[in-house]
């Protein structure tokens, strides 16, 4: 399975593309049973905020009923279709990513980041940029409205953000977001089963839940198998490891 041409152009232009129906609900229901399993046996509330930074349930994050959902679906080579068969680095686990109701009224504005930031919860350590070259979204319930906790995108960031670091260098990102004029954001309304495929570049962050039910999603960070040769370099230049990309731009 690839990506069509209107599908890499959505890539290209607004740095994601939204795939209807690509996991089968039988491996939905099964990731679902295997988080609901462990949320009940309960957490510590002191562990919350790193859950939300990093991963939930973190003994099944790199279990086969969590990495499936990428290395067994149309997820996978839909990937490869734009980053290259073959390659990209082995994908082991993902991010369980769970965002609860909240009572705020009115709900906040959602806020934007870029992944691989150093955070005193994220893991990443400090003076260290843990970029990638490709996010996947997974989402394993209804977000059919917005702010319901939908994944939230800033389309053609990730451009603004190439410039900027053309400009003035990638280690800059270790002083924090770029202040620069953003696009508005867009709340993905999806169903389960759906996928998001993001650029690493793409700003992007998680709209307030004033819904009365549970967000289910799973992240994905891959990586090209050439990007430990020059982190820096993608940065500059958006689609240097995506060869799907660049032949449609007649780079190559």
């Amino acid at each position: 399975m690839k990506l069509s041409h209107a599908q890499k152009v959505s890539l290209l232009e607004n740095g994601y593309v939204h795939i209807r129906n690509a996991v089968p609900r039988v491996m939905i229901d099964q990731a679902l049973r295997a988080i609901n399993h462990s949320v009940g046996q309960g957490m510590n509330v002191e562990d919350m905020v790193t859950f939300r930074a990093q991963s939930f349930c973190p003994e099944i994050k790199n279990t086969p009923v969590i990495s499936d959902l990428l290395n067994r679906t149309p997820a996978w080579p839909l990937a490869e279709s734009v980053l290259g068969t073959g390659m990209i680095r082995e994908v082991k686990g993902g991010q369980i990513a769970l965002r609860f109701p909240n009572l705020a009224d009115p709900p906040p504005k959602p806020g934007c980041h870029l992944d691989g930031m150093h955070t005193p919860t994220n893991g990443v350590p400090k003076g260290k940029i843990s970029n990638f070259t490709m996010l996947v979204g997974v989402f394993l319930s209804d977000v059919p409205e917005t702010n319901a906790g939908n994944f939230t995108v800033w389309p053609g960031s990730h451009r603004i953000f190439e410039q900027y670091f053309r400009e003035h260098g990638p280690e800059s990102l270790l002083e924090g977001m770029p202040k620069v004029p953003m696009p508005e954001p867009v709340q993905v309304t999806a169903r389960a089963g759906d996928i998001v495929l993001c650029h690493y570049q793409l700003a992007h962050g998680v709209a307030p839940n004033v819904s009365p039910h549970v967000r289910y999603a799973v992240f994905f960070r891959l990586t090209h198998v050439d990007h430990h040769l020059d982190w820096k370099a993608p940065m500059t230049n958006l689609w240097l490891h995506w060869p799907g990309i660049r032949e449609i731009l007649g780079m190559d």
